[in-house]
């Protein structure tokens, strides 16, 4: 299983850890930005908590769940941290830029609400932004102005960076979104498929604040962009078990491990696990195995 901290795909573009953590600041949040030359063909979803914006210099297809684009000119792609997509290149001439941020960056306080609810992160949304030349020169400059920016020593640039980006997402909101999405004619297997790999990146929980954000088949359902009967159907029809019952058993697995493997009390397994109320994981547990989380742990020698 993967760490939490592998960084995948675009990321790879100068990311260290070190630097990935040294513009992460307590009270301020994280922002990164990066070039894409070095971006592999293939670069899969990675489960991150950043949200991030790329322009996209390059030929190449977007995959989501259920549908495709093909990029061949410049490109703005807006992308949140539980919607899982695809990037795959046409050829090695890839550039560009992207950026890293949290929620608790861009917002600074200000509680303009979730990111996830705005018009260009929403879930179930498709913000695929073709730009012109003009658009491309002015999104272009901003990324350099971000890239010289977080190098410097001045003292308030995280103000200048948050800015930046309050300019990217302006000058995006006043284009028009891409339209020309192509459906996949059979898309219950890499449905299915996608959903697997959604479910498994929910683990492992590593800390009791590390709780699950998707938790219900409708959950996985909007993350995917599709319906959730699309979903249930495409689950059963690859693998034999509804959606629920996937859920189900890898929550089951993750309480074995963290009840024999941590010296977390039950109520810090059922928070980070996603049940509001310690009953509510005993009786759960109890349905599925037979047992008790008390017992599971005292048999551990």
């Amino acid at each position: 299983m993967e760490s939490k901290e592998t960084i995948k795909g675009f990321y790879l573009r100068n990311a260290s850890v070190e630097r990935l953590e040294a513009v992460t600041t307590p009270g301020i949040g994280h922002f990164n930005v990066f070039t894409r030359e070095s971006c592999s063909l293939m670069t899969p979803y990675s489960r991150r908590d950043y949200y991030k914006i790329s322009l996209i210099i390059g030929k190449g297809k977007l995959h989501y769940a259920d549908k495709w684009i093909y990029v061949d000119r410049p490109a703005l792609l807006f992308s949140n941290p539980v919607v899982p997509y695809s990037w795959e290149a046409d050829d090695e001439d890839q550039t560009g830029w992207f950026c890293l941020f949290t929620d608790q960056f861009l917002q600074n306080g200000t509680r303009l609400g979730n990111l996830q609810d705005s018009q260009l992160f929403k879930i179930g949304g498709t913000p695929m932004f073709f730009v012109d030349d003009e658009q491309q020169k002015t999104i272009s400059d901003l990324f350099m102005k971000m890239m010289i920016e977080i190098e410097s020593e001045y003292m308030h640039k995280y103000d200048m960076l948050r800015a930046y980006l309050h300019l990217l997402i302006h000058e995006t909101m006043k284009m028009q979104p891409a339209e020309n999405f192509e459906p996949y004619h059979n898309a219950s297997h890499r449905v299915a498929s996608l959903f697997m790999e959604l479910l498994e990146r929910q683990f492992p929980i590593d800390s009791p604040e590390a709780f699950l954000k998707l938790k219900t088949p409708n959950d996985y359902a909007q993350s995917l962009s599709i319906h959730v009967n699309s979903l249930n159907r495409s689950v059963k029809e690859m693998t034999g078990k509804t959606t629920s019952q996937q859920i189900t058993s890898r929550i089951v697995q993750e309480a074995n491990a963290l009840l024999k493997h941590t010296d977390w009390n039950i109520s810090e397994i059922a928070y980070g696990l996603g049940f509001d109320e310690p009953a509510y994981f005993t009786n759960f547990f109890k349905k599925q195995t037979g047992l008790t989380p008390n017992t599971v742990r005292t048999a551990v020698v």
